[in-house]
């Protein structure tokens, strides 16, 4: 997923839980009138007094919006009206978000509660620069209910999330392939092997995360050839390299497709064989030898350094050669300023990495997808996966670079 849209998917899921706070408050519950309502979704239209708000649940619904009603203009994600400003509905316009209350039929509002898109795009960037800034992931190690920790490996190094009793947990829907779907959850329900995203501050040595929110899922990692594309379905079949089985993979609106190039992809394959990268580990038996590119390696190196912008990376590792530059963090943001592409322009025999729902042992739906990757597998499967998955930021926050350093999600 891009940056935009994982940030539109994190706000539509944070604004308006803390609107729903205001209208819980005792202030409005004692101007409710009985038979009320609630109107809560996104401005498609406003007509005079008359505003169509397509709901959360996916329908229209026109409001009449009087005179008399209270309509209120509030921050993204404040939980109560203080510092909220009155407004007129020729203030409302389409894109806003607004929760109403509503009575009668045809339905009219007594009370409508505003967060303006201009605003919601402002608390976007903030919360992306943060998840940026801050947001570390990885694959699940291991999981400590009980202490409160989660240990995840980042491509070549391994960090501990610690959790707080004001820690924000929560968890993707078993097929979804939206950040907005995730659900609240527990530690408990995180199991080794799952993707986590974590966004909190971190220790000196980058090591140790104290969280504010933690986003897990179960996801497929997969690397394999594609063998045939339904371009009219938006669907295509790969043949995953380990299993050696054919799966078909669904892409949707929310799949991030892109593509590598070339010159790039031979620069990320000279540092997964380079045992300086710190890839090593993750190298398989045979798949490449440092020797075969005696002075190529430090200059491939400085160029992925470079293309990638190690050196702003959250933990500071890049510029000081710890193998930053090769990890999910250096990996995501050459993903992010990689093209987009449409399952369309692949074709039979591409080389591609996946990131997709659990679904089912023959088709899944595809999350992220990178393609043009033949040089990295065959240089290394194993830490070309692996830098992927670390490398993923559609959980919210990002690996150890990947939102920012990691980061994206």
């Amino acid at each position: 997923m891009s940056m935009t849209r994982t940030a539109r998917h994190r706000s539509v899921r944070t604004l308006f839980p803390a609107l729903c706070l205001i209208f819980a408050s005792p202030v409005f519950g004692a101007q409710q009138p009985a038979a009320s309502s609630r109107v809560m979704g996104t401005v498609a239209s406003v007509s005079g007094n008359t505003v169509a708000v397509k709901t959360d649940a996916g329908a229209t619904v026109s409001v009449n919006v009087p005179d008399t009603a209270r309509i209120m203009r509030t921050a993204p994600g404040q939980k109560t009206l203080t510092g909220a400003a009155k407004i007129a509905v020729a203030d409302i316009e389409a894109g806003d978000r607004v929760l109403m209350v509503v009575a009668g039929d045809p339905p009219a509002a007594t009370v409508v509660v505003v967060n303006k898109q201009s605003d919601i795009a402002a608390k976007q960037q903030q919360e992306q620069a943060d998840w940026t800034r801050r947001g570390v992931g990885g694959l699940v190690k291991s999981v400590e209910a009980t202490a409160g920790t989660v240990t995840i490996t980042a491509t070549n190094r391994t960090i501990t999330i610690h959790t707080t009793p004001n820690t924000i947990v929560r968890r993707y829907a078993p097929d979804s392939v939206k950040f907005s779907e995730a659900q609240p959850s527990t530690l408990a329900a995180i199991q080794p092997g799952d993707q986590v995203t974590a966004r909190g501050d971190r220790s000196a040595d980058g090591n140790n995360v104290t969280a504010e929110e933690i986003v897990s899922g179960s996801f497929r990692n997969i690397a394999g050839t594609v063998v045939s594309i339904d371009a009219g379905t938006g669907s295509f079949t790969v043949k995953d390299l380990v299993t050696k089985k054919t799966v078909t993979i669904k892409a949707t609106p929310d799949s991030d497709l892109r593509k590598l190039d070339p010159q790039m992809a031979q620069m990320i394959a000279l540092r997964l064989k380079s045992p300086a990268s710190g890839q090593s580990g993750s190298v398989q038996p045979g798949s490449g030898n440092a020797a075969a590119a005696p002075g190529n390696s430090a200059g491939g190196g400085q160029a992925w350094r470079q293309n990638a912008g190690a050196q702003g990376g959250p933990a500071g590792q890049g510029a000081r050669g710890q193998g930053s530059a090769a990890g999910g963090g250096g990996f995501a943001r050459v993903l992010e300023r990689s093209p987009e592409i449409h399952v369309a322009d692949l074709h039979k025999g591409d080389a591609v990495m996946i990131v997709a729902t659990s679904g089912s042992p023959d088709s899944a739906t595809a999350i992220r997808l990178v393609a043009g990757v033949e040089p990295m597998l065959q240089a290394s499967a194993t830490g070309s996966q692996n830098m992927f998955s670390s490398a993923w930021s559609g959980l919210g926050g990002g690996s150890t670079g990947d939102q920012g350093g990691e980061g994206t999600p």
